[in-house]
């Protein structure tokens, strides 16, 4: 049985034009079209955007729906991703950037769920997030106003981070992400676990400001295969209980973030320096 775009609409309470941009941003459209050339839709599809509209109403991005929504389908991984171009990840700032600037976090969201639907986490944050954030730092310093524009563009790139689907491999995680315990930043965290799971590698996350003894049971009562500790600050790394955790844990420990470069740090402990290294770092340590 086929249907029209306005009977799709009506059946699933959206408005035409919803249906319309989703099949033209996100390829989520009708999979026939009649003799006289008009869009029908078969339960297939209709079924299909059934998935997404689940997903968005979770607070997955429309970008990542439309991915996880076909992997459900499919029942196989995401699509390869496409790489990310200098001019195209230049565009995609200057979008991020005025909408930013706008406080418009729709707009914030369909550019950052878009970016990691076509290109991954990792081009994203490295070559859009990254800059976008930073741009928007300096321009607070700057202007000695406009931390609402900071908060609402980190928490929009959290957002569409959180959109990537977890793995649901049972046994011990992966890797087992945590901050310094005093430690407030999380952002760089999540986009190594959303990295992650754009590899069907299994993650857990303590969040922020994680003490030391709370991290030593999280490590004894996981038992991940890499646990790895953010600190964006020198002063924050003393805390972090490495000679605690190493004597007491056969997990391989990594830290990373700026607040570690020029820390001496033991034999037993790694440091990746980039999203990359620290993708690779959990992936060499967990395949078989």
């Amino acid at each position: 049985m086929t249907y029209t775009p306005r009977a799709v609409a009506a059946m699933l309470g959206i408005a035409p034009t919803t249906l319309r941009t989703w099949d033209q941003r996100y390829g989520m459209g009708p999979s026939q079209r009649s003799e006289g050339g008009h869009r029908r839709y078969e339960d297939a599809d209709v079924e299909l955007i059934r998935r997404m509209m689940a997903l968005t109403a979770r607070g997955v991005t429309p970008a990542a729906a439309a991915e996880l929504a076909r992997r459900q389908r499919d029942g196989g991984p995401f699509r390869a991703r496409s790489p990310l171009d200098d001019d195209s990840a230049r565009t995609a700032r200057l979008a991020f950037v005025t909408s930013a600037n706008r406080l418009d976090e729709s707009s914030m969201l369909d550019v950052a769920g878009k970016l990691i639907a076509d290109h991954g986490v990792v081009a994203a944050w490295d070559s859009v997030f990254v800059p976008c954030l930073t741009d928007i730092g300096d321009m607070i310093a700057t202007r000695g106003s406009g931390v609402e524009i900071e908060h609402l563009a980190s928490a929009s790139v959290l957002q569409a981070m959180r959109g990537v689907p977890r793995s649901t491999v049972p046994g011990p995680p992966a890797a087992l992400l945590s901050t310094a315990p005093e430690e407030q930043h999380v952002l760089a965290l999540e986009a190594l676990g959303a990295a992650l799971s754009e590899q069907d590698c299994p993650w857990r996350s303590l969040g922020a400001r994680v003490p030391p003894r709370a991290l030593c049971d999280a490590v004894a009562a996981l038992r991940p295969g890499v646990t790895l500790i953010w600190a964006h600050r020198a002063d924050l790394t003393a805390a972090v209980p490495l000679d605690e955790l190493h004597a007491h844990s056969d997990s391989l420990l990594a830290v990373a973030g700026p607040g570690w470069a020029g820390v001496p740090l033991p034999s037993f402990v790694q440091r990746p320096e980039s999203l990359t290294e620290a993708v690779e770092l959990v992936l060499a340590r967990t395949s078989p």
